[in-house]
């Protein structure tokens, strides 16, 4: 058995959320698990069923790389590098 996650999206621009997730044997067995359990009532336009084993999962040491001072950029970083290559003074 494998364990698969279902995402759901709504309607319009409306993006993927987590559903739940459920095991099977196989990717058939998973397809009307999925349609059966999150499809009955509608709950979604599209639907995403995905092994566990395929989902790619971020530890906080790697998360930490993305806080950089270009994260939260007002603008002036990028101008103070333009000056600093055209010679420009402030």
């Amino acid at each position: 058995m494998r364990t698969y996650e279902v995402f759901l999206k709504r309607e319009g621009k409306d993006p993927f959320t987590h559903a739940g997730s459920f095991d099977a044997p196989d990717e058939e067995m998973a397809l009307i698990y999925a349609r059966e359990t999150y499809g009955r009532r509608s709950e979604g336009e599209q639907m995403w069923i995905v092994p566990r084993t395929a989902i790619l999962s971020a530890n906080e040491k790697e998360l930490a790389m993305a806080d950089r001072d270009h994260k939260h950029n007002n603008g002036l970083l990028v101008a103070e590098l333009r000056r600093m290559s055209t010679g420009q003074e402030s």
